[in-house]
């Protein structure tokens, strides 16, 4: 991805068709942004949370607001995407 403002998701297919395991990678990588609330439960930031395609694939889906308030999260989510060989695709701020 090269332009670094843009809203993104990250895909849970690798750019050779394979589904990337394991299956419950996106709410492990979103846990590790996430906080516990009063009632122990984990609140996702607003800015990294998990989501799915249509046809059921898991996502990530990153908030360009990330990378302003938070810029080594942000290249730490596009290293990860690289280093897994993740799809990566832009989304319309509007989408986010």
């Amino acid at each position: 991805m090269e332009h670094k403002n843009e809203s993104f998701v990250i895909v849970g297919i690798t750019k050779d068709g394979k589904t990337f395991r394991p299956s419950d990678w996106a709410e492990r990588l979103c846990g590790s942004m996430a906080t516990l609330g009063n009632d122990n439960r984990v609140r996702y930031s607003q800015f990294v949370r998990p989501g799915c395609t249509i046809t059921g694939q898991k996502t990530v889906i990153v908030d360009a607001h990330l990378h302003k308030v938070n810029l080594d999260a942000w290249q730490f989510l596009i290293d990860f995407a690289k280093s897994h060989e993740l799809q990566v695709e832009s989304i319309s701020d509007d989408l986010v």
